[in-house]
């Protein structure tokens, strides 16, 4: 993830004011420096850290909060908020015509992933909304560019507009908005041209598309590795286009990720989507609390539900919870949720988004292999179906059997079989909501989480994530 060294920073920030009974001015002015220096370091614009800093300040030094009797968690709370208000205070969804088609024009420089990015926007539309939107490839003067969104479109089921590279970009438009007119597509999106970087024709042309177009959104694709120069470039467009919100992309890689927190305080334009990994499906609304979580380090466990609800197969999800419950969970359903979780995305970043898990040491360094699930999955299918329903039955003559079956050491079925208990165990007590009981009965959770503010705003976070999805889950199944 995209912030992994800004929140190994404040985190080495806050952890100078654990255990403290009295927080001081001093310590407040040496957590707010530290802070300024992570900021900076993440390429977060200067004139956005001074005013975030200096609002941490003034609410933090002030007697409500150094005189509380856990002065340390309230400041921590309290860069929280500023966070949160820093990253736009509350999510933006698109914005929809009051007549059809609603037009979304995608911009951005070249390479920042908006061809991409508009197919992965068109998929969310027609399994969010059941929309029949129409992709148009306005970018004449990179022929792959039209290709690429050809591609996307079979794959999505799309129809994709094209005259390609002879016709100008706005007649391409106008016909376009003729055909969607014809065949009552109710979105239509623009993927225009991009440059390596701004020029006078480039804004022009995409001028002449919005004053044609008359789009509802116009959104800026930006990627995450261009650093502070991100400003500048959604300066520049929001001054020619007036752009409606933006749309962050690779935040999934090794990058600083300064320009998520820039963009929105400098330009006041709100970031609605970010782009976390190369699927399709691998496109999110930007919650900005959330994020906050994220980078101090508290977990996302409303976005991990989320990605769980869609990637999971809802009756067997049920199904599922309720074996746990009846504590009659086996291996064929142990596959079974190996193979939806592996659809979520790489396993090592969903462990981060549970509330704690951050600070656990040496995270940072888990990756899960591949490889390694495929092993777990070979050790079952070497199992009878006798075995796979009834765990209880795997004798050691039987583990033998079933390592030299699939090819791996009886240390190895040991290792799986342990892990599949523990994890059985650890999921019954989620299921039943009880979240100080999975961290009693998980060897280690409880030191992880223990101590001090890492302890508490875990634990906080935890509980008040959990909360929020399962109020959130009890309205979906009101509205079914």
């Amino acid at each position: 993830m995209a912030f992994e060294n800004l929140t190994e920073r404040l985190q080495g920030a806050f952890k100078k004011l654990r255990g403290k009974g009295k927080v001081s001015e001093a310590d407040v002015r040496e957590m707010t420096k530290e802070i300024r220096m992570a900021l900076l370091e993440a390429d977060v614009a200067l004139p956005v850290v001074k005013e975030f800093v200096k609002n941490i300040r003034e609410r933090a030094v002030g007697s409500d909060v150094l005189e509380t009797l856990n002065p340390a968690q309230q400041i921590v709370k309290i860069v929280d908020e500023e966070l949160t208000k820093t990253l736009g205070s509350s999510e933006s969804h698109l914005l929809k015509s009051p007549k059809i088609p609603t037009v979304i024009m995608m911009t951005g420089l070249q390479g920042a992933g908006k061809t991409t990015l508009t197919g992965k926007l068109a998929k969310r539309l027609v399994k969010e909304e059941a929309a029949r939107p129409l992709l148009v490839a306005a970018d004449v003067y990179r022929p792959a560019a039209i290709d690429q969104l050809k591609v996307l479109g079979e794959q999505i089921e799309v129809p994709v507009f094209e005259l390609g590279t002879e016709i100008s970009p706005v007649e391409i438009v106008r016909r376009a908005l003729e055909v969607a007119s014809q065949n009552k597509n109710d979105y239509i999106l623009i993927d225009t041209a991009g440059r390596l970087h701004i020029d006078e024709n480039l804004m022009q042309e995409l001028a002449d598309i919005k004053a044609l177009a008359q789009p509802t959104e116009i959104l800026l694709v930006v990627d995450a590795m261009t650093g502070q120069d991100a400003v500048n470039v959604a300066e520049a467009f929001d001054d020619k286009l007036g752009i409606t919100g933006v749309v962050i992309t690779k935040l999934d890689g090794d990058t600083r990720g300064g320009a998520a927190l820039s963009i929105r305080a400098v330009t006041g334009k709100p970031i609605k989507f970010v782009g976390t990994g190369e699927k399709l499906t691998d496109l999110e609304i930007f919650y900005p609390d959330r994020m906050s979580s994220r980078i101090l380090g508290m977990g996302d466990l409303l976005t991990l539900i989320e990605r769980a609800q869609q990637d999971f197969d809802e009756k067997k999800a049920e199904e599922m919870a309720q074996k746990m419950r009846e504590n009659t969970f086996d291996f064929n359903d142990f596959i079974d949720q190996l193979d939806q979780v592996t659809n979520m995305g790489p396993l090592e970043d969903l462990i981060k988004m549970i509330p704690g898990m951050n600070q656990m040491p040496g995270i940072d360094q888990v990756k899960v292999d591949p490889k390694d699930i495929n092993k777990k999955r070979s050790i079952v299918l070497s199992m009878t179906k006798e075995e796979r329903s009834n765990p209880d039955i795997l004798s050691p003559s039987r583990r033998r059997r079933i390592a030299a079956g699939s090819g791996h050491s009886v240390v190895e079925v040991n290792q799986m079989i342990k892990q599949f208990n523990e994890s059985k165990k650890m999921m019954k007590m989620m299921s039943n909501g009880n979240v100080d009981q999975m961290m009693q009965g998980m060897p280690g959770m409880e030191q992880m989480m223990g101590g001090g503010i890492k302890g508490k705003l875990g634990k906080l976070a935890m509980n008040k994530m959990m909360k929020q999805a399962n109020k959130k889950m009890r309205k979906k199944k009101k509205k079914r």
